[in-house]
């Protein structure tokens, strides 16, 4: 009898990291039927073979809790800069036992060959993976992508297996008037008996409607409960996002008291240094202080995401694959081992899985760049000058105008008024680099660059000056993807060698590595975002209203179109 942290493993050969029989003791959740009741769980070769009541006749039993794992029902690995295999490294620490994610990142960047490096590495460790065919690559025909995946390449992903749905349809327009196109691609979807992800963001009334019946089951882009409420009375299911950038917990979070049988928990992109702080776990912690039910909660954070997308993950029943998670209590879920398919994944803190070195797949061919390709000629633009605002928290961007400082025929950044110039650079191929201006950064010197840069990924920056652009952009280029500051003397790069997306180093590293240069940003740069380089990958990301920068220009999410 090895008794560890109240709850007993009885078993008298355990393996280091397999437990291939192993009977483990604690309080036991029952999420479907609402009940908590102190007893054992048997595991063998994988399977939990039975589940039963044991008297209480010692009140320290009751201190540890067992339930099914967490899962974060929509996330682009991608955004983690890890490959899957370091993904979960740092996630099973957490709870978290699976993923539905949609790998449409690398995808823009290296095609089907992304999607399947994606699955292959995701073998490589003991994690639930689910993998989606992406819906939209390139997400728009205003931006220079590294692929293209049509309705057949979408049919021929969904006949894999290991392929669980169709991945998220971000070309709203295209389902609200009639996309032969994309209705090829949610018909794919339906004929093998696969659920499509949504992606509508401000998206209300009729067209909402529309877009629902057209046989898209989900959205993660609410922005308000109103907006959240008028789809679920139309039977989509809301996805509660609190990820490094878009942040909607608060504005979703109370709804989950009366809709939480259509509700779940995602991240949809989560920084390294964010998923080694935690995961689904937070969300769960910060429900419960908002006083949500936490059989409503886990429901969200457990059983919503298995069911919905038919995942194979094992839900705390006899039968079951073994994948579930001991926790301290179900107030701050402090997760104290982590099972999956009866391996014993992680305990107190640290994980069992080790880092293996993945093949560099990648899509970059573009020279390194002279100064002069930032200067920005006041005969590019008419009279008035458009201006994207950043919002702090959230993808969505404000149009508004600038008067940027004019100096020997070049408009340059004014760093008093918060107007900086941002660049996006083609990465396939050399082009004309594309400049507008942005606020709400707060840089006060140098620049930042990053090659992620939803969805395309082409290189973007932001800076106060040519030189320091010209700097941030060429140490990109020469990593063949990366993200990078540049403040005076100081330089920094983290390399993401991997479709210019995701590092293939020790997850833990690349966590402490971004972490330096976020913190150089922020306090030596003075940036006033919470997420600078997260908030910096979107902004040219065209997909979400209302103004945002291309390869090939500055485009308004409103109107479609350049201006």
């Amino acid at each position: 009898l090895k008794c560890t942290l109240n709850f007993c493993v009885i078993n008298s050969n355990i393996a280091e990291k397999k437990m291939n029989s192993f009977t483990i003791a604690g309080n036991i959740v029952d999420i479907t039927a609402r009940h908590i009741f102190y007893g054992e769980v048997t595991v063998e070769n994988g399977k939990i073979t039975s589940i039963k009541p044991l008297p209480t006749n010692n009140k320290s039993q009751a201190n540890n809790y067992i339930l099914p794992g967490f899962i974060d029902s929509h996330v682009h690995i991608e955004s983690s800069m890890l490959v899957p295999s370091e993904f979960a490294k740092l996630s099973v620490v957490h709870g978290t036992v699976g993923t539905i994610s949609d790998p449409h990142e690398i995808a823009n960047v290296c095609g089907m060959e992304g999607v399947e490096f994606m699955i292959a590495n995701g073998k490589t460790v003991p994690f639930k993976f689910h993998f989606g065919a992406p819906s939209c690559v390139p997400a728009t025909v205003f931006e220079t992508a590294g692929a293209a995946l049509h309705s057949d390449d979408v049919d021929v992903l969904l006949q894999n297996d290991d392929i669980f749905y169709l991945s998220e349809m971000m070309n709203f327009p295209g389902v609200l008037f009639g996309d032969e196109e994309v209705y090829k691609k949610i018909a794919a979807a339906q004929k093998y008996g696969k659920p499509v992800d949504g992606h509508a963001p401000g998206l209300r009334g009729e067209d909402a409607k529309k877009y629902i019946d057209a046989g898209i089951s989900t959205d993660h882009e609410c922005f308000t409960a109103e907006e959240a409420l008028d789809k679920l009375k139309n039977g989509m299911k809301i996805l509660v996002r609190e990820g490094s950038a878009a942040k909607n917990f608060e504005a979703l979070i109370d709804l989950m008291h009366e809709h939480y049988t259509l509700m779940m928990f995602c991240s949809d992109d989560k920084h390294p240094d964010s998923l080694a702080a935690g995961h689904i776990n937070q969300l769960c912690q910060r429900a419960v202080a908002k006083g949500i039910d936490v059989f409503k909660i886990l429901q969200a954070a457990c059983i919503n995401p298995a069911q919905h997308y038919k995942m194979n993950i094992g839900l705390l029943k006899e039968g079951d694959a073994a994948d579930f998670i001991v926790v301290e209590d179900l107030v701050n879920f402090n997760v104290l081992k982590t099972f999956i398919d009866g391996e014993l994944v992680a305990e107190n803190g640290e994980s069992r899985i080790t880092t293996n070195k993945s093949l560099l797949l990648n899509n970059f061919d573009c020279d390194e760049k002279p100064v002069t390709d930032f200067q920005f000629p006041i005969s590019d633009l008419g009279e008035t000058v458009y201006a994207i605002e950043a919002l702090d928290g959230q993808l969505i961007t404000k149009k508004i105008i600038c008067h940027p400082i004019v100096n020997d025929g070049f408009y340059e950044s004014n760093v008093e008024t918060d107007f900086l110039k941002i660049v996006v650079i083609n990465r396939y191929k050399n082009a004309p680099v594309a400049k507008a201006f942005i606020k709400n950064f707060g840089i006060k010197k140098g620049a930042i660059a990053s090659s992620v840069a939803h969805d395309s990924h082409n290189i973007v920056a932001v800076g106060i000056d040519d030189e320091s652009l010209m700097k941030a952009v060429n140490l990109v280029i020469k990593e063949r993807g990366g993200v990078s500051a540049v403040s005076n003397e100081k330089e920094m790069i983290l390399g993401l060698p991997v479709a210019g997306l995701m590092s293939n180093d020790d997850g833990y590293k690349v966590a402490a590595t971004y972490t330096a240069i976020d913190k150089m940003v922020k306090e030596e740069m003075s940036s006033t975002l919470t997420a600078p380089f997260m908030t910096l990958s979107f902004m040219a990301l065209l997909v979400i209203p209302h103004l945002k920068l291309s390869d090939l220009g500055l485009f308004d999410g409103d109107g479609f179109k350049f201006v």
